[in-house]
């Protein structure tokens, strides 16, 4: 049998893809108006050799501009205490540019995007490629450095909120 399914609308999609617990992220880079970033839900690996990362980003997100122009983009996953780096970068906090690197506290790795100090983990990489479906852009990275602090619970986007830390296994 063969039906042609419905046309999905983004509500349907969004409220499908929330069913998915994501670790979150802060995607960054430096750009000629300073430090840039976005709340990045959309974070993945690609492969492990070379070590490659992507992130998808909405056209209109004004940090996109950044990243291609920098050539580079960090990708900082957050730990559960980081909830007000990632009201910053998701707009909840009223801030804009780089006045969302006010929180927390801020150095850099190979490729010169802001790394936050006390991220769980941190793929820092140069840009390889860029996709474009749709509205949105697909950047995709090549890790050229990492930072990994071995502890700590990660905070985590699940059905549309922010839950605090999922116990890792002992």
């Amino acid at each position: 049998m063969t039906d042609t399914p419905a046309e999905i609308d983004p509500g349907t999609f969004w409220r499908t893809l929330g069913a998915r617990a994501i670790g979150m992220t802060v995607v960054t880079a430096d750009s000629e108006e300073g430090p840039t970033g976005f709340l990045g839900l959309s974070a993945a690996h690609v492969t492990a050799s070379p070590p490659t990362m992507l992130v998808s980003i909405d056209k209109k997100t004004s940090a996109l501009k950044g990243v291609l122009e920098s050539g580079h983009f960090a990708v900082n996953f957050l730990d559960a205490e980081a909830g007000h780096v990632a009201d910053a970068f998701s707009g909840k906090a009223g801030l804009s540019g780089a006045d969302r690197f006010l929180e927390g506290e801020w150095t850099t790795l190979a490729t010169g995007a802001p790394v936050y100090k006390n991220a769980l983990g941190v793929f820092d990489c140069a840009v390889d490629e860029v996709i474009t479906r749709g509205d949105i852009s697909i950047v995709v990275g090549t890790v050229k450095g990492v930072s990994s602090r071995g502890d700590g619970d990660p905070l985590v986007f699940f059905r549309g909120k922010t839950v605090k830390g999922v116990a890792a296994p002992e």
